[in-house]
């Protein structure tokens, strides 16, 4: 999938060096130190596979989004509803000791702590860009590893076909949630082929330094090619199932957000055109790109999916 091997590429051509020296101080404090021979820094080609000269083109003009604006302006309704609420409601937010129950149509249902999903993991680097439905865009270096890493090690029955994301519950620390905005907790979920794509990950940190609270700390998906909100923070309960699992957004406006949220220029909002994008940090907005520019990666999940109709 990789079009350098990892020690062809420098790590000054993908974050700046305090940043990526950062990353094994982060690694150290977590007591992850052994596994930093593992870290993939694959920096902005991580999602590029050969051939694929335009995608390869756009990945290469992607500047990051300041750590800045990438740690103040967020989505993360627990923690209130305006885009710097969750920097600053988060401020004490306590993700230690931190349990994920993974449950349902597995074979090995158990409750983890994050370093248990960590270790047999293959940490890497990854940029994304990132689409909300409101319209604006990010691009962020994650700290993370492969969503098929924890699949695999559960060992999902041949029934289950849905994976189902659950975000902590707890008003006392999410004053977010003391208001009905939404169905708490936060659920939302993905059909397994998705989950199992090398895309997806799990993020434990970012721009080199462990997940803040506004971002989804301890642990919380990525899925590069759907719209934002199709993100599980502070994630506490895994659970496989056969059937779509109710979310949290389709429940609030089945009519807006639909249950895959792929990124679709074609298909607008129904009170605002998804056709253009703002960039974070830019002026002028830019033209959305089918699937968040993924389509090469991803298009053939789904063939014969009418993505006008299932949105």
């Amino acid at each position: 999938m990789l079009i350098k091997k990892p020690d062809d590429i420098k790590p000054s051509e993908i974050t700046p060096e305090r940043l990526y020296y950062d990353r094994r101080e982060f690694l150290r404090t977590a007591g992850l130190l052994g596994l930093a021979s593992a870290v993939v820094s694959t920096g902005a080609l991580a999602c590029v596979e050969p051939g694929n000269a335009a995608t390869q083109e756009q990945q290469l003009k992607d500047e990051l989004t300041p750590f800045e604006d990438v740690t103040t302006y967020n989505n993360f309704y627990e923690f209130g509803t305006d885009k710097s609420d969750p920097a600053e409601n988060a401020k004490g937010f306590k993700t230690k000791p931190w349990t994920v129950r993974v449950e349902g149509l597995v074979s090995k249902p158990a409750s983890y702590g994050v370093e248990d999903f960590i270790k047999p993991s293959r940490l890497e680097e990854r940029i994304y860009r990132h689409r909300c439905v409101e319209g604006w865009s990010m691009v962020i270096p994650w700290l993370g590893f492969p969503m098929a890493d924890l699949i695999n090690r559960v060992q999902p029955l041949a029934s289950a076909r849905y994976v189902e994301f659950q975000t902590l519950n707890d008003p006392k620390q999410m004053p977010g949630q003391r208001a009905p905005v939404l169905n708490w907790p936060y659920t939302e979920g993905l059909r397994l082929d998705e989950a199992m794509h090398p895309l997806a990950i799990f993020a434990v940190g970012l721009y080199g330094k462990t997940l803040l609270p506004q971002n989804g700390a301890p642990l919380r998906t990525v899925i590069p090619w759907k719209y934002g909100f199709k993100a599980t923070k502070s994630i506490v309960r895994i659970r496989f199932t056969d059937k779509q699992p109710r979310t949290a957004w389709n429940d609030a406006a089945p009519n807006e957000y639909g249950f895959l949220a792929n990124v679709n220029p074609e298909v607008d909002h129904p009170r605002w055109s998804q056709a253009r994008e703002r960039r974070i940090g830019e002026f002028r907005k830019r033209p959305t790109l089918m699937f968040n520019g993924y389509a090469d990666q991803v298009s053939r999940l789904y063939t014969g999916v009418d993505l006008r109709k299932n949105y």
